[in-house]
């Protein structure tokens, strides 16, 4: 069960991610002017989106807690790193962020990195 909330702990943040993402792209470019960016930035405050991605943060804080019960923190840090892998590729799909060989080299390097880790246990 422990598994399940880390899982669930990076598919909440990896939405909340994605979705401030694409409502903030949707909204369009930060205002000049003081007051413009603070209207900017309320209405996309309650932007019903933007209040699920809040909601996504939440529940992968919940699930974090839930996972702190169950394994060292030590152990399932580096499986957040997941998180990094699935926005780097939902990203380049849905976004069509570039995807470079250093950011594939990177990737590799944290895959590794989790593989490592999680032979500590």
């Amino acid at each position: 069960m422990g598994y399940l909330y880390i899982f669930g702990t990076v598919i909440f943040t990896v939405y909340g991610q994605l979705v401030l993402k694409w409502q903030v792209d949707q909204a369009g470019t930060l205002p000049e002017a003081l007051w413009d960016k603070f209207l900017f930035l309320l209405q996309l405050l309650l932007n019903p989106w933007i209040i699920s991605g809040f909601a996504s943060a939440f529940l992968a804080a919940l699930c974090w807690m839930a996972a702190m019960t169950k394994f060292n923190i030590s152990f399932a840090y580096p499986f957040m790193s997941l998180s990094f892998i699935l926005v780097f590729l939902l990203s380049a799909i849905l976004f069509g962020d570039p995807v470079t060989v250093h950011k594939i080299v990177g990737l590799g390097l944290i895959v590794a990195g989790i593989v490592v880790t999680s032979q500590s246990l």
